[in-house]
């Protein structure tokens, strides 16, 4: 099958932070009611991301999610792609943060079926691949809670996946 063409992405993620970035993303949704967020800084070294939440969540909260998140990461769920045309989204999945010129053909990136969302960036074949997830830090300022957080790959692990 010819791949559709769809827009153009600016941006080389670390694969393994970008997809951790899906996981948190659904993750938060689950467990604060919260929306995705629309405020992230994807890299290497240190990830930052900011959710809309009423309250602050407590530090047990805070170590919930990183253990859920590692426990995503060894259930090892595979990564998968399906092109769509915005008449055949599934239910579910919102289209409200695609730009303005988004093409007609959608890429959605599925986890396993943890979660499912249109994106044109670039990720690892399955969660294993991320390695380990840490947060860093968090902070909660007029209803903003920005988690900082890194991934880190075992040295023997040599995955070069094309996504």
């Amino acid at each position: 099958m010819e791949q559709p063409a769809l827009n153009s992405h600016n941006k080389e993620e670390h694969r393994p932070s970008h997809t951790a970035e899906h996981l948190l993303n659904q993750t938060m949704v689950r467990m604060f009611g919260c929306e995705r967020s629309r405020n992230a800084h994807i890299e290497r070294k240190k990830s930052k991301i900011n959710y809309h939440l009423s309250t602050c969540p407590t530090a047990g909260e805070i170590a919930e999610v990183e253990r859920r998140m590692n426990e995503l990461i060894r259930q090892d769920l595979p990564v998968d792609y399906q092109f769509v045309t915005r008449d055949q989204i599934p239910e579910g999945v919102k289209l409200d943060r695609l730009p303005e010129d988004a093409s007609e053909t959608l890429r959605l990136v599925r986890i396993g079926d943890y979660d499912i969302c249109p994106c044109i960036g670039q990720h690892v074949a399955s969660t294993r691949e991320i390695g380990s997830f840490r947060i860093t830090s968090t902070s909660f300022t007029n209803g903003s809670f920005r988690i900082v957080f890194k991934t880190e790959q075992p040295q023997d692990q040599g995955t070069n996946n094309q996504h």
